[in-house]
């Protein structure tokens, strides 16, 4: 049945109305798979975990929209003329989106010895690549935010280089005595440092919520005393956070001083396996940017669900390469020990 001039002139009034979005059709596409590719993972590792398969799991499934588009937006490579990385142990979609296949994620959280990051020896998203310049994520908290001065120190050294450092890290770990020394180091008068200093605010600490421990309205706030340059964003938002994170990193990049930059994000399965990694009622990212391009005819609910399988047969395929993988022996809790030691050998020190 033909539609009605009535409901064709109201389509055509409501895409007058629309606005058009800031970015590229192929741009958007592009982040909204890597979203829904780094979503589909770590549901995979909640499965495994609950499968018994895993000890642990820990992950950012609700923070798809940060990880993604600074994992586009990072100078990929290594040595210092690069971005370097220090990540926290929810930078599954950094990571995606810079490349990492979904095996390698889950030969982490199975723990076995072709794990590239830890040979199988750390907990899910302790992700290390150092041909990416992806420093090893620490268990402890908020430690990279110091060990983030280190790289940025050596950066500012090359003064026609772009490469800076780029540290990530959620809220509650800003209590830490790492994360005030990362701004104090930071912003010594003359001798800032390129670093990119993000946390990723999703109101909680394990269980004890941001209100009742936090009396600054933005943790970002912090830095207007070390006249750092500050943002806050909806980190929710896929779109302003690719937009500001490329703001903010060309700023960087430029002038060669720091930016704090406050995220507000979701915590979409609780913050571990200790809490039981079930789904909590907060705002989706990933259903927010797909709603976008559905109003705005950039995609289809068909298309959606055929990528969606896709990404889920690719997942439940390494699962299954991973299950027949071996674990790593009790001789090779040696190796890797000293950077370029002869077959891990620490006896020669």
């Amino acid at each position: 049945m033909a539609l009605s001039s009535v409901s064709v002139k109201s389509k055509m009034a409501k895409k007058k109305t629309r606005k058009t979005l800031p970015l590229s059709k192929d741009l958007l596409l592009h982040m909204h798979s890597l979203m829904l590719k780094s979503r589909v993972l770590e549901e995979r590792l909640i499965k495994i975990y609950k499968a018994g398969e895993a000890f642990f799991w820990i992950g950012a499934p609700g923070e798809e929209a940060f990880g993604v588009p600074l994992g586009l937006l990072v100078h990929k490579g290594q040595g210092p003329e690069y971005d370097y990385l220090h990540l926290h142990y929810r930078g599954t979609p950094t990571l995606v989106a810079m490349g990492m296949p979904m095996v390698d994620s889950i030969r982490l959280i199975m723990n076995r010895a072709t794990d590239p990051s830890t040979g199988g020896r750390n907990f899910s998203n302790h992700y290390c690549y150092p041909q990416w310049n992806v420093t090893p994520v620490s268990s402890p908290i908020e430690v990279q935010y110091g060990l983030a001065l280190g790289t940025a120190q050596v950066q500012k050294r090359f003064p026609k280089g772009r490469g800076l450092s780029i540290v990530t890290g959620g809220d509650a770990g800003t209590a830490e005595g790492d994360f005030a020394s990362c701004l104090v180091w930071a912003s010594r008068p003359k001798r800032e440092l390129p670093i990119l200093i993000t946390v990723q605010n999703n109101r909680w600490g394990i269980s004890t919520d941001f209100e009742s421990q936090h009396g600054e309205t933005h943790i970002a706030d912090r830095g207007k005393a070390f006249n750092i340059r500050t943002s806050v964003i909806d980190g929710n938002d896929a779109i302003e956070t690719y937009m500001a994170l490329e703001s903010e990193m060309a700023y960087i990049r430029k002038t060669r001083k720091p930016v704090l930059l406050e995220a507000r994000v979701s915590r979409l399965y609780g913050h571990s396996s200790a809490t039981g990694a079930n789904l909590i009622p907060e705002e989706d990212c990933l259903k927010r940017f797909q709603k976008t391009l559905l109003e705005h005819d950039l995609l289809t609910e068909k298309e959606i669900k055929a990528l969606w399988a896709e990404y889920e047969e690719e997942g439940r395929a390494a699962q299954e390469q991973v299950r027949a993988e071996p674990a790593p022996t009790a001789e090779s809790v040696w190796e890797n020990i000293y950077v370029n030691s002869e077959n891990g050998d620490w006896r020669k020190f």
